[in-house]
């Protein structure tokens, strides 16, 4: 019976992921996104078409997960600072847009649609949200997540994200279930709310974080993985067991380690299983996508689509306006966010349960998000030369990129990575620091700076620590962690920063030749050079003899070190370099 289940499990995901990777390869070629991949995949090897995958529902439950994954990576990202810097467009526009569009899309359900009161709110409220899960990774190709136009749409998809718990309080306050009807009251709903977050915060600072240290002191990067995991898992159940959101619990389990030493590295961690889940998820809501009951009735669902884009589009325009945007970045602003969001089927979930709306109706509305999701991209590439700026004018750009991440990332804070990070700050260079040992970073902090966990030779954790905006990598690490291969993997990953390397020795710099690096440095060479001025200095050298001498000591060591990367032997250029021997030729030459 066992194997069978697991043959049955087998048979069920090995089409499901093939038509994944089939539909999102041939998704992503045509520049329409990997969601859109994804729902049309689910859509296909789905009961509605093929037939060859089912249980939907079971899918889903599983894959919620991904959310619950998205929702702590959001929080990663939510530093106080940033949360500050960002308060205006988060509680302003935000908050407008989930207020206006929630009442405004409820408004066109209940006077085109035919539905009561309670019914219109329990649908429209939930159409307010976008997708996070489809409008990030977009700005993120394009390269505008971090300018002022990727910032505000950032700040409206948190505001909704953190909007989803009111909304089911909202759902459960209409509730026609008499189990929910004797379920807790709202305010003793709104006191578990508050008790468990603050219950969360005192868990990371007192609990997780010791346990983190712990984990980097014992340099176990799988168990970095496993704790990543259960700090949202564990999260998600404490909420769920109170009754309120998982993705709260999840959420603010991100926000209490954003400002962590080791929020890269948990970033790194916990992605490819955001990734993953967050990609079954879409799967299993193109199964649930009920093409009968848009056949049944499609002029209904398609006008109901266009109707939510059309409301979302201008009501977000709208605003953009009220917040002085321009008008074309306005209305790219509108469009990106007209669709309907992937938690809109969790809330449709929550009102069916509630008694407020059929199954038939969560299922309709179900299709017209997936169909106002699938427009998004075409919308963005079909008025990419309306929405764009036009030539002439002011010359000023509509979105000017402005850089929010670091210039230099600094890998390594040992004795010469402190010498680097401390001078390119007094430069006024923005830093990130990155580091493995937690007790470095732990000093590192009594004396003002913050210096964050994570293997710094990992491409994806660099990604996530801005490396693809910054201007200077600087590898400031002890022995030979890197070699040429891995340099020019990173330079591949991010070729803009250009790279400068802190290296052994010289043999260190001729196994490197050829790697894609600015400069390497020995990490003695310049502090043996200023001893030995020092100390001809001290018996007497004239200024102008110890420069020359420098200058010939710099040159010969350059010619040998050339000579000894070409030959690869250290012993190649030997002729090149101060010694009694070479004295000596000299003294002979000169009789």
């Amino acid at each position: 019976m066992e194997a069978h289940g697991e043959l049955s499990f087998v048979r069920e995901f090995a089409p499901l992921l093939g038509a994944a990777l089939i539909f999102v390869l041939l998704f992503r070629k045509l520049g329409l996104g990997a969601t859109l991949g994804y729902l049309v995949a689910g859509a296909v090897v789905g009961p509605q078409v093929l037939g060859l995958v089912g249980d939907a529902e079971s899918k889903l439950g599983f894959a919620e997960l991904g959310i619950t994954l998205l929702l702590f990576l959001v929080g990663l990202e939510l530093s106080p600072q940033r949360l500050w810097r960002l308060r205006h467009d988060i509680f302003g526009l935000g908050l407008l847009q989930v207020v206006l569009c929630g009442l405004a899309v409820s408004a066109v359900i209940w006077g085109g649609a035919g539905f009561s009161l309670a019914a219109a709110f329990a649908l429209g409220l939930p159409l307010a949200l976008s997708s996070t899960a489809q409008v990030l990774p977009m700005l993120q190709s394009a390269g505008r997540l971090k300018t002022p136009f990727g910032e505000r749409a950032f700040s409206i998809l948190l505001l909704q994200d953190l909007s989803i718990v009111p909304l089911i309080t909202i759902v459960a306050a209409m509730s026609r279930n008499p189990a929910d009807a004797a379920g807790p009251p709202g305010w003793l709903l709104a006191v578990n709310t508050v008790l468990a977050v603050i219950g969360l915060i005192l868990a990371g600072r007192f609990i997780l974080r010791p346990l983190f240290t712990l984990i980097g002191n014992l340099g176990e990067r799988e168990m970095f993985v496993f704790a990543g995991l259960f700090t949202v898992i564990a999260s998600a159940a404490i909420m769920q067991a109170l009754g309120l959101s998982m993705a709260l619990g999840a959420f603010v389990a991100g926000v209490m380690l954003a400002d962590s030493p080791y929020r890269h590295e948990l970033e790194a961690d916990v992605e490819p299983f955001r990734s993953i889940l967050l990609g079954l998820f879409f799967l299993a809501v193109g199964m649930l996508l009920d093409l009968g009951a848009i056949a049944e009735r499609p002029l209904f669902v398609f006008g109901m689509a266009l109707a939510l884009i059309v409301t979302k589009g201008a009501v977000i325009f709208g605003l953009g306006l009220l917040f002085r945007m321009a008008w074309r970045p306005a209305l790219a602003l509108g469009m990106l966010l007209s669709q309907g969001g992937e938690f809109g089927f969790v809330l449709f979930a929550q009102a069916q349960a509630a008694f407020l709306i059929e199954p038939e109706a969560a299922s309709v509305f179900g299709a017209i998000i997936t169909l106002s999701m699938a427009t998004t991209p075409f919308l963005m590439m079909f008025t990419k030369r309306f929405r764009a700026e036009p030539a002439t004018g002011d010359g000023s750009a509509l979105d000017p990129p402005r850089h929010d991440g670091a210039s230099a990332v600094v890998v390594g804070y040992g004795r010469f990575g402190q010498t680097v990070a401390q001078m390119l700050i007094g430069q006024g260079l923005s830093v990130t620091i990155i580091d493995t040992d937690p007790e470095t970073i732990e000093i590192a902090g009594d004396f003002g700076m913050k210096v964050y966990y994570g293997d710094g030779t990992r491409i994806d954790l660099l990604r996530l620590a801005g490396a693809a905006d910054a201007e200077l990598l600087m590898f400031c690490l002890d022995g030979d962690q890197l070699d040429t291969e891995a340099l020019t993997a990173i330079k591949q990953a991010f070729p803009q920063p250009s790279q400068f390397l802190r290296v052994v020795d010289r043999r260190a710099v001729m196994r490197l030749a050829g790697a894609p690096v600015e400069a390497t440095v020995r990490e003695v060479y310049e502090s043996a050079i200023a001893m030995a001025r020092l100390a001809m200095a001290c018996v007497g050298v004239d200024e102008g003899e110890v420069e020359r001498t420098e200058d010939e000591y710099r040159r010969l060591d350059e010619a040998r070190l050339k000579l000894q990367a070409d030959s690869g032997s250290i012993y190649a250029g030997r002729d090149e370099m101060f010694s009694q021997a070479r004295q000596q030729r000299q003294a002979e030459e000169a009789e």
